[in-house]
């Protein structure tokens, strides 16, 4: 119970971001806030290698997403990165990358 307490700990970041997406529809505004989330997120847990797999989560998802809606398979109706997909989407992904990380760690 205490692994799943836990894991549910390094999820909370994750789903605050996913809550705020319909409450905020300024793309700038929900990226700030990410930022501040994910700024929180690591001063309150601080692991190594967190910031490698951050950025790795980022770029590698702008790749991804990238790959997918040039084929077709995704469309945004927000697309404030590139013209393509939301501002704030890569700071998802890569925090999301650090809880994955952490959480597996932990099991």
């Amino acid at each position: 119970m205490k692994k799943f307490y836990h894991i549910f700990l390094n999820a909370v970041p994750i789903l605050l971001m996913i809550g705020l997406i319909p409450f905020v529809s300024n793309d700038y505004t929900l990226t700030l806030l990410y930022i501040a989330i994910i700024i929180v997120g690591f001063a309150l847990k601080w692991m190594p290698n967190d910031v490698l797999i951050f950025t790795f989560g980022f770029v590698a998802m702008i790749v991804s997403e990238y790959l997918f809606i040039g084929t077709g398979v995704e469309t945004f109706n927000r697309n404030t990165l590139f013209g393509l997909m939301p501002l704030w989407l890569p700071f998802l992904w890569g925090y999301g990358f650090v809880a994955i990380k952490r959480s597996v760690e932990i099991l």
